[in-house]
């Protein structure tokens, strides 16, 4: 069921064209995996080679995701890999502000039917997303925050490490190591998230005619 119903939503989204990068994309990198995977990984926008294969994490960010998540025994093909933007922004720029607001209705709706035990945010636009924060990802990292009877922990994009030397590789080996303990023996959620700083309170949805986005994001 989830599998059938995932498949519609990207087919919803291979025609999107609810903001300007459906005029420059090649292709909607909807997302990959499993469609009942206990771990999420949710990075930022697809790159040159996602875009051209239509696959996130394709490239050396993605070769190093898999080779941080195979050190604590966490395979691709266990894990849903997708993006907070399904089209690549041109250039590898930042997303922005509306363009996030147009294609998040599709990453809520993926959390919702995959309904993950762990969602790893991959850098600063999927962690200060999820946790609605505007604090950086350098005081995130290192925790597994609650977050909608699920848990969040955010860590460093793979392309971070990349730049950033073995100090960021580092930490993103203590945070996979983090990801797998939750996955192994999950903590009591605590009754809502604690977000360091600019943590808005937000209250559980009370209706079920509340749509993803508005349970997940609003």
């Amino acid at each position: 069921m989830n599998s059938e119903a995932l498949q519609t939503l990207a087919a919803e989204a291979a025609t999107c064209t609810a903001c300007r990068l459906a005029e420059t994309r090649n292709s909607v990198v909807f997302g990959v995996g499993g469609s009942n995977a206990d771990l999420m990984f949710i990075g930022e926008a697809p790159g040159r080679n996602e875009d051209l294969q239509g696959e996130p994490f394709v490239g050396a960010a993605g070769r190093l995701l898999d080779r941080l998540a195979g050190e604590v025994g966490i395979h691709r093909d266990e894990v849903y890999i997708a993006n907070v933007l399904k089209c690549r922004p041109p250039g590898n720029r930042d997303p922005r502000d509306d363009e996030i607001a147009a294609c998040k209705g599709y990453l809520a709706q993926q959390i919702r039917l995959i309904d993950p035990t762990v969602v790893m945010t991959l850098g600063n636009f999927a962690s200060k997303l999820l946790l609605k924060t505007t604090t950086g990802i350098t005081r995130l990292r290192g925790t597994a925050y609650p977050w909608w009877g699920r848990f969040v922990v955010p860590t460093f994009h793979p392309a971070a490490a990349l730049r950033g030397g073995e100090r960021v590789l580092n930490d993103m080996r203590e945070d996979f190591a983090l990801t797998r303990r939750v996955l192994d023996e999950p903590p009591v959620p605590e009754p809502q998230e604690e977000v360091p700083e600019h943590q808005e309170a937000k209250a559980e949805p009370t209706s079920l005619q509340e749509t993803a986005q508005l349970e997940f994001f609003a």
